[in-house]
């Protein structure tokens, strides 16, 4: 019998999971989707008293709702209440953090068009309130991760504003940015360069 997740996701017990991921070779963990791996990074934080950062809900209205069985209901139709901020905020060290995470298969640039005028508009206002914002970026062909301080990024969409490029290239974000080494706990150690360029 298979049983699956409300997600449409196969349940697999511990040993068939073990026994799957010893035959399939690893390729640096690319099943995990940037948000799995900040996710992990985060609760890595709470657990060890490091930093208080959550992902923000998406606050959405369930418009309808079918009762196929009376132990189960399903979601026919919902939408978004308000355009969405940033993925994540919280506190480190007594300031209030927050950042927006975002991927690209691109190698070369990253396209601006990954971000909205509100969540632009959003960092500016935390930015101006004296708090720590910015981007976590990940070339997840290249399986790179950067991480870009708001100001920057802000100059950047201003640049697109005015007729120029609609891209940010590769170079501009490693000159920019900071590089997040891979670990394995946390996965993605941000606190570690926050620390350095806020603290």
């Amino acid at each position: 019998m298979t049983f699956k997740y409300p997600g449409g996701k196969t349940y697999k017990t511990k040993q068939e999971s073990e026994l799957v991921h010893h035959f399939q070779p690893n390729y640096g963990n690319r099943g995990m989707t940037l948000e799995e791996d900040l996710n992990a990074t985060n609760e890595y934080y709470r657990e060890h008293g490091i930093a208080i950062i959550h992902k923000k809900p998406t606050p959405i209205q369930i418009v309808r709702v079918d009762y196929p069985k009376r132990s189960a209901a399903v979601i026919k139709e919902a939408y978004f209440k308000q355009a969405s901020t940033t993925d994540y905020n919280g506190v480190y060290r007594g300031k209030y953090i927050d950042f927006e995470a975002k991927e690209t298969r691109n190698k070369t640039s990253f396209p601006l068009q990954n971000f909205h005028e509100h969540q632009i508009y959003h960092m500016k206002q935390v930015l101006d309130h004296g708090a720590i914002c910015f981007v976590i970026l990940r070339f997840t062909t290249l399986n790179e991760i950067y991480l870009l301080d708001a100001n920057h990024l802000l100059t950047f969409w201003e640049r697109q504003k005015n007729g120029g490029r609609k891209s940010m290239t590769k170079q501009e974000i490693e000159q920019y940015g900071h590089y997040i080494s891979l670990g394995y706990q946390p996965r993605i150690d941000y606190i570690k360069v926050v620390e350095k360029i806020y603290f």
